[in-house]
């Protein structure tokens, strides 16, 4: 965080939590304002955002205003939602004496999934208007504002629960996460959920790096990549055998 955005979180924080304004509401907006033309991200934060940076912050000032629990209940919070600030690069935890990263959901790879079924659904819809005798298209030919009502509030809804429809009877309940590896730095994906009634797993995915092959352990749950073994580690435990 640069100074301006530190001094902004730490203004809001002495206001919600400290009760002790360390500065007057005319310097408050003249700073958010300034921030805002800096175009700073800090400013448009949602107030969990807010909160989690504030006790951030408060945590590395030796005092903090949240428990361990309300903190990573917070970031859990956050890190579902696909919030980039509960997001941190691989680290070492001195408890567990594990190497770990942040995943999120991999939203591109969700959107791939839907393809293959709106390429059915609009197949299906182009065969119904062969067998009607091309009225479809006829529709979508008539002058405005008709053609534009068709299509945005039929043709379009129509396709779209079709394919929502194939892709949920394929596709349940699934999940595709991706982070990098704690050790490299790749990127990973894990997928999560039920294909034609066969599950996937439980609710952690073991994964191999596809640069270092590291064994990593995906957590849907708590949304964090552990680093099980090592490539080295691997072949140490096969030279033992």
């Amino acid at each position: 965080l640069g100074d301006l955005e530190q001094d902004f979180l730490e203004a809001l924080q002495s206001f919600y939590y400290d009760k002790k304004p360390i500065m007057s509401n005319e310097e408050f907006d003249n700073l958010k304002e300034e921030l805002i033309w800096e175009g700073s991200d800090v400013v448009i934060l949602s107030s969990d955002e807010q909160k989690f940076m504030e006790a951030s912050l408060a945590y590395a000032a030796g005092r903090p205003i949240l428990s361990d629990t309300e903190y990573d209940a917070l970031k859990l919070k956050l890190k579902k939602v696909g919030s980039k600030v509960a997001l941190v690069g691989p680290r070492c935890s001195l408890r567990s004496k594990k190497v770990y990263s942040d995943s999120s959901v991999d939203y591109l790879k969700m959107l791939l999934l839907n393809v293959p079924a709106a390429l059915v659904a609009l197949t299906l819809v182009f065969f119904l208007d062969d067998l009607t005798g091309f009225e479809i298209t006829y529709l979508l030919e008539m002058p405005e504002p008709y053609s534009f009502l068709f299509t945005w509030f039929i043709v379009l809804p129509a396709t779209y629960l079709i394919a929502q429809s194939i892709t949920n009877a394929i596709l349940k309940d699934f999940l595709i996460l991706k982070g990098p590896c704690p050790i490299c730095g790749a990127q990973n994906n894990s997928f999560f959920g039920t294909i034609l009634t066969v599950p996937s797993g439980s609710d952690t995915n073991d994964v191999t790096c596809q640069m270092c092959n590291s064994i990593l352990k995906f957590d849907m749950n708590t949304r964090l990549i552990t680093l099980e073994t090592t490539r080295e580690e691997k072949q140490s435990k096969k030279a033992k055998i």
